[in-house]
């Protein structure tokens, strides 16, 4: 029985290799846009893509034109190449601003870069285009049954354009004073993360290295600008604990308040 499944297989794939070859060859573009439609169904992506590929042209400005392009586009999405898919999606909803397609390609434009996006350590630039396709999609399609999935896509990528910031700033915290006052540069690239996003799941975190490169650079101040350095980190202390009075980084926060206010008092 497993020997005549095995050969049935091997019949059905030989007969798909041997009609995507006609496929290819021939110069019947409604039967290769048939054979696209099917070799997508049954999830033969490649097959699909290249048979497509051939007789987009072909078909621009006529009626199978539009239907077409999007397929293409997806071919590219479902095989996991969404560089390409995002590309040919763009150009499905600029040429077809109003089209069938429209809101779906402008989704998986955005949704296709969003699963492509690097990781945090990597450059960022593919994850800011995803969220602004992702955030075109929203502007254009308010409605969409597709919304909160864009929405939390949205989330997660600015989370991780946060944490690329919150690794900045700790590298600038660990560089300490090494050929400057590097304790400065994190606080602004910490204090510029909050500010452009204010929702990430790392705000806490940020705020945290503030008040301690805060503090660190007071210790290492000359001193005339200790005491109003220290002054700033206990400014700092309280913002942090109306923000978190329930922090994890409680205790380390409070000693640090305790020991800036001690130098205050001197």
């Amino acid at each position: 029985m497993r020997k005549c499944l095995l050969l049935i297989l091997a019949s059905l794939m030989l007969a798909s290799c041997g009609e995507y070859q006609r496929a290819q060859k021939s110069t019947d573009y409604d039967y290769k846009l048939d054979f696209a439609r099917r070799a997508f169904e049954q999830k033969r992506y490649v097959q699909a893509a290249t048979i497509l590929t051939d007789i987009i042209t072909v078909f621009k400005g006529t009626d199978k034109a539009e239907e077409s392009l999007y397929l293409l586009a997806l071919s590219h999405y479902e095989n996991k190449d969404y560089i390409n898919s995002g590309n040919y999606f763009k150009t499905y909803y600029n040429r077809y601003p109003r089209g069938k397609y429209t809101e779906l390609a402008r989704f998986y434009a955005g949704y296709g870069y969003y699963l492509d996006s690097p990781d945090p350590q990597l450059d960022q630039s593919g994850t800011i285009k995803a969220i602004e396709e992702l955030q075109g999609f929203l502007d254009f399609f308010p409605r969409s049954d597709k919304v909160t999935i864009a929405q939390n896509a949205i989330f997660e990528l600015q989370d991780k354009l946060t944490l690329k910031q919150l690794q900045n700033a700790q590298l600038y915290y660990n560089l300490g004073t090494y050929l400057g006052n590097n304790y400065e540069s994190c606080v602004i690239t910490a204090r510029n993360a909050v500010k452009d996003y204010p929702y990430s799941k790392y705000k806490e975190d940020l705020e945290m290295l503030i008040l301690k490169a805060r503090y660190q650079e007071a210790n290492n101040s000359v001193n005339e600008k200790k005491e109003d350095r220290y002054r700033e980190v206990i400014d700092e202390y309280y913002s942090f604990i109306n923000n978190y009075p329930d922090s994890p980084n409680r205790k380390e926060a409070d000693d640090i308040f305790n020991s800036a206010k001690h130098h205050v008092g001197e």
